[in-house]
């Protein structure tokens, strides 16, 4: 989400009113936050099609003296020889005037052209990486219309999300976290956890949208069923600080109806594109994980699992937890039913990894999307 302060930094950058040292900067922030790109490309074609309107303005006032010169040169002319060399003379006088403004209204179209075409190369780049998400998650909602014709029998009929991923729990009275492209134009949302933790009983809650930021791809939900209470003291705690290359790294996920383990380490410190925003790590993701904690071995959430690249095997994204605070520190108060009031004592640090599974599989659940 760009900003005010950000809009009109575009604006200086554009109109090349920008010190070199801030112009450097904020180059540096074009190659590494794509939305900003996205924006100051598009904000670079609107001021080219107002020079574009201008000029064309300008060409036609030209031509219109122009013609009026040539009127005026016709009526004066008593001869046709002399009439000729009029018309030669208003060639040879205003041909090198037509031609300039003739090249500017070339140059400032094919100006346009690139524009636009850099335009939709960030958006293809960007619809290629969720585009493939979403083409999965339609594999899953596909297997779901099987299952529903299988022979009819005497459990309690469930209908079936249109999309499922995952959610976990950020304050013990009923707010979680997901990915902002999970929850995007639902209906209706609801969370359900089968974890162990729990005696295998299924745990459903209906959740609402609290907060989001599309660009940072995170959502805030709230549990608003009457049933629910507490989850109790959380055992993790959020990383405010930048986590090591190589870093030994875990998530939980629902890729399908049972909660799912998976291991591996950073290999980037940046995400999709050269993303400051997120981690790239080297964990096997699958569709339904998007939303799913990342934890370092001392029970630390160091980041949400967004997404994985589809032309590099093992390479997935996470946001970075300290993203995640931001956005929680900028909820309107009014927005909230509550304080959500975030964990504050760490419990897993020193455990072995089962255990401190055993501690957070039932704060993670999966996010089941309605439309």
């Amino acid at each position: 989400m760009v900003t005010k302060e950000e809009y009109e930094q575009i604006e200086a950058y554009l109109n090349g009113t920008l010190k070199t040292e801030q112009r450097a900067q904020f180059e540096q922030r074009l190659r590494n936050e794509p939305q900003l790109a996205k924006e100051t490309a598009e904000q670079r074609l609107l001021l080219q099609s107002f020079r574009v309107y201008g000029k064309r303005n300008q060409f036609k006032e030209q031509l219109e003296g122009i013609h009026q010169e040539m009127q005026a040169e016709t009526a004066r002319s008593k001869r046709l020889a002399f009439e000729s060399y009029g018309v030669r003379a208003f060639w040879k006088k205003h041909l090198p005037t037509m031609a300039v403004a003739a090249s500017v209204a070339l140059v400032t179209v094919f100006s346009t052209l690139l524009v636009m075409d850099y335009v939709r190369s960030l958006e293809n780049k960007q619809a290629t990486y969720y585009r493939a998400l979403k083409r999965e998650v339609d594999n899953i909602k596909r297997k779901q219309n099987v299952t529903n014709d299988l022979p009819a029998s005497n459990a309690p009929v469930v209908v079936p999300a249109r999309y499922s991923a995952t959610g976990f729990v950020v304050s013990s009275n009923g707010y979680l976290v997901t990915d902002y492209h999970v929850i995007e134009g639902a209906n209706s949302l609801f969370i359900e956890s089968r974890a162990e933790s729990r005696s295998d009983k299924i745990q459903r809650y209906q959740v609402k949208e609290v907060y989001s930021d599309p660009a940072r791809d995170l959502a805030i939900l709230k549990i608003v069923d009457t049933s629910f209470v507490s989850f109790g003291q959380l055992p993790y705690t959020f990383k405010t600080t930048e986590s090591e290359l190589g870093e030994p790294v875990y998530t939980l996920a629902y890729p399908r109806e049972d909660i799912v383990y998976g291991d591996g380490s950073i290999s980037s410190l940046t995400g999709f594109e050269g993303d400051t925003t997120a981690y790239q790590i080297s964990i096997p993701v699958n569709p339904g994980n998007s939303g799913g904690p990342l934890l370092d071995g001392k029970g630390h959430l160091i980041g949400i699992v967004k997404g994985k690249s589809v032309a590099e095997d093992g390479a997935a994204f996470a946001v970075k937890s300290k993203h995640l605070l931001k956005l929680i520190r900028s909820i309107p108060k009014d927005s909230l039913s509550g304080t959500l009031a975030l964990p504050r004592t760490n419990r897993m640090k020193g455990l072995k990894r089962p255990e401190q599974i055993k501690q957070i599989q039932g704060l993670v659940f999966n996010v089941k999307v309605y439309h």
